[in-house]
C-alpha cells in the first residue's frame, strides 16, 4: 500500500506541475500577446501625436500654401479658386428668393422670405427630392428637366394664394457642389462628376446655361442669380446672421473652406476689379498636404488604396468619410498579430465598414461596461465576447484617431486666420500667444457638418486645440454653428445679387 500511496502522490504532483505549466505558459503566453498590442497601441499614438509646436508648423504651411495657390495656378496644393463673390449679404436684404442645392443623390429646393433686418428669415420653405437612378447616368437635358419639373411644382404650391410680384422675375441661388471651373458669378464648366453620376454629355459644359434652358422649356420665369458651392453659402448665411464672419468651414463627411481675401492679394489675377476690394476664395482645402502632418502607415494604405491615390491628403486625415475606416484598419492589425478579438473576422477586411458615426458611438459610450462598443464590435465586425479590457482598447483607438483629427481641423483653421492676419501673431511673430498689446478684431467663423455638430468628443478636442495655438487671442475668435449654409446661404446671396436691388435693398 504504501508503494501504491507513494505513486499516487507522485502523480498527482506530476499532474500539478503540468497544469501549473499550462497556467504559467498561459499567463507567459497572454503577456506576450498584449505586449504586441500595447505596442501596436504605442505606435500609432506616436505616429499621430500633434503637439502645439507640430500644430503650429501646419499652421505656418497652410498659410504658405494658401500665398502660393494665390500667386499662380498649380502653384499649390491648395487650389485657392476664385467664387467672384464680391459682397455677402448684409441683413438688409427683402423679397422672397429660391435656391437650388444639388450636392448629392438628393436635391433640395428653398424658398425664403427676408425681412431686411439681420438675422430676419420671415419664412422658409424647404423640399427635398430623390434623384431617380436612370437620370444619374442619362442625359444633362433628362436631368435638368426633372430638377426644372420638380422646381415649378414647388414655386406654384408655396405661391398659390399669395399675391403675384409685378413684373419681377424670381431669382434663384444655385448651389452646386461638384468640381467646377468658375468663370464668373454665373458660369462655370463642370470638370468632372462624383459621389454616383456619370452624365458624358455634360463634362465640360457651363452647368447655369443647362439648367436656364431647362426652366425655359418647363415656362418658369426664373433667373439664376449665381453659382456657388455649399461652403460659399455656410459662409454667406454666416455672414447673414454675424457681420463679424470672415470664413466657413465644413467638417462633415468631406471638408472644406472658403474665406473672405483682399482682391489685390490673388496674384494669379492681377488687375481684378471688385465693388468691395475683396472676394470670396474657395480653398478645397481638402487636398492640403505638408511633411508636418503626421501622417501612420494606416493612412499611407487607405490613399493608396482609395480611388484617388496622392489626393485630398488632409481630408483624408480630418473628415467624417475616413476616421472610422483609420480605425477598422488598426483594429485589423492587431487581429492579425494577436488573437485578443478571437478568430479574424473577414468584415474586418471590409473598407468603410465601420463608419464614422459608430466610431463616435463607441468613443462616447459611457456605460461601465461599455455595452455600445461590445454591440457594434459584435452587429458591425462580427467580434463577439471580447473581455472590458479589449473594449477599452477600442475606445483608446478612438480617441487617438479623433483627437488627431480635431486637433489638425484647428490648425487649419488657424492657418486661415494667420494668412488674414486674424491670429494675432502681428509684429514679433509672437504666433498669437499673449498678446495683450494688439487690439484684437472679434473674428468668427461659420462651421457646418456633422462631424463637428455631433460628434461631442471631436468638438472638445478642436476647440482644446484652438486654445492652445492661439493663446488668449482664442477669445476673440467664435466658431459659430450654422445649418444648411448650401441651400439658405445660395438664397441668401441670391437676394445679396439680385438685380432688383442696390446693396441688398429692394427696389421693386
Amino acid at each position: 500500500m504504501g508503494k501504491v500511496a507513494a505513486g499516487v502522490a507522485v502523480g498527482v504532483a506530476v499532474a500539478a506541475c503540468a497544469v501549473a505549466g499550462v497556467v504559467v505558459g498561459r499567463r507567459v503566453g497572454s503577456r506576450r500577446k498584449w505586449k504586441r498590442v500595447v505596442r501596436v497601441l504605442e505606435e500609432l499614438e506616436e505616429a499621430c501625436e500633434t503637439p502645439v509646436g507640430r500644430l503650429r508648423q501646419v499652421v505656418d504651411a497652410m498659410a504658405v500654401e494658401m500665398h502660393a495657390g494665390l500667386a499662380s495656378e498649380g502653384g499649390s496644393k491648395l487650389k485657392m479658386l476664385l467664387t467672384f463673390v464680391d459682397h455677402l449679404p448684409t441683413g438688409s436684404e427683402i423679397g422672397t428668393y429660391y435656391a437650388l442645392d444639388l450636392g448629392g443623390t438628393n436635391f433640395r429646393v428653398l424658398r425664403i422670405q427676408l425681412g431686411g433686418r439681420r438675422s430676419s428669415i420671415l419664412s422658409q420653405d424647404v423640399e427635398r427630392q430623390p434623384i431617380p437612378q436612370h437620370l444619374m447616368t442619362s442625359t444633362s437635358e433628362d436631368l435638368f428637366d426633372f430638377i426644372a419639373s420638380t422646381l415649378k411644382q414647388f414655386v406654384e404650391k408655396e405661391e398659390s394664394g399669395s399675391e403675384p410680384s409685378p413684373v419681377r422675375t424670381r431669382e434663384l441661388g444655385f448651389t452646386f457642389s461638384f468640381p467646377v471651373k468658375q468663370s464668373s458669378l454665373r458660369s462655370g464648366i463642370l470638370i468632372k462628376w462624383t459621389k454616383g453620376f456619370a452624365i458624358e454629355d455634360m463634362v465640360g459644359k457651363e452647368v447655369v446655361e443647362l439648367l436656364e434652358a431647362a426652366l425655359v422649356r418647363s415656362g418658369l420665369d426664373m433667373r439664376v442669380a449665381l453659382l456657388v458651392n455649399d461652403t460659399v453659402g455656410t459662409l454667406a448665411l454666416g455672414r447673414y446672421h454675424d457681420a463679424d464672419t470672415v470664413a466657413a468651414v465644413i467638417i462633415g463627411t468631406g471638408t472644406n473652406a472658403c474665406y473672405l481675401e483682399r482682391a489685390d492679394a490673388i496674384i494669379k489675377c492681377q488687375g481684378l476689379l471688385t465693388t468691395s476690394g475683396y472676394m470670396v476664395v474657395n480653398m478645397e482645402w481638402g487636398n492640403f498636404w505638408s511633411s508636418h502632418l503626421p501622417r501612420t502607415s494606416y493612412d499611407i494604405d487607405l490613399d493608396s488604396e482609395s480611388p484617388n491615390p496622392n489626393d485630398q491628403g488632409f481630408e483624408k486625415m480630418i473628415s467624417g468619410m475616413y476616421l472610422g475606416d483609420i480605425v477598422r484598419r488598426v483594429i485589423l492589425r492587431i487581429s492579425l498579430e494577436s488573437d485578443i478579438f478571437g478568430p479574424v473576422s473577414s468584415r474586418l477586411s471590409i473598407p468603410f465598414i465601420l463608419q464614422t458615426p459608430l466610431l463616435a458611438a463607441m468613443h462616447e459610450d459611457d456605460s461601465p461596461e461599455l455595452k455600445e462598443v461590445a454591440k457594434i464590435l459584435k452587429e458591425t465586425l462580427e467580434i463577439s465576447e471580447v473581455s472590458l479590457k479589449v473594449r477599452k482598447l477600442v475606445v483608446r483607438i478612438c480617441d487617438v484617431v479623433t483627437c488627431r483629427a480635431a486637433r489638425l481641423a484647428a490648425a487649419g483653421i488657424v492657418g486661415i486666420l494667420k494668412k488674414i492676419g486674424r491670429d494675432g501673431s502681428g509684429a514679433g511673430g509672437t504666433g498669437g500667444r499673449n498678446r495683450s498689446d494688439v487690439k484684437m478684431k472679434r473674428t468668427v467663423v461659420a462651421i457646418e457638418g456633422g462631424l463637428y455638430t455631433s460628434y461631442t468628443m471631436f468638438r472638445k478636442y478642436l476647440h482644446e486645440a484652438l486654445n492652445e495655438i492661439l493663446g488668449d487671442v482664442a477669445q476673440h475668435v467664435i466658431l459659430q454653428v450654422t445649418e444648411d449654409g448650401s441651400g439658405i446661404g445660395g438664397a441668401l446671396l441670391a437676394a445679396s445679387y439680385s438685380s432688383y436691388s442696390v446693396d441688398g435693398v429692394k427696389l421693386l
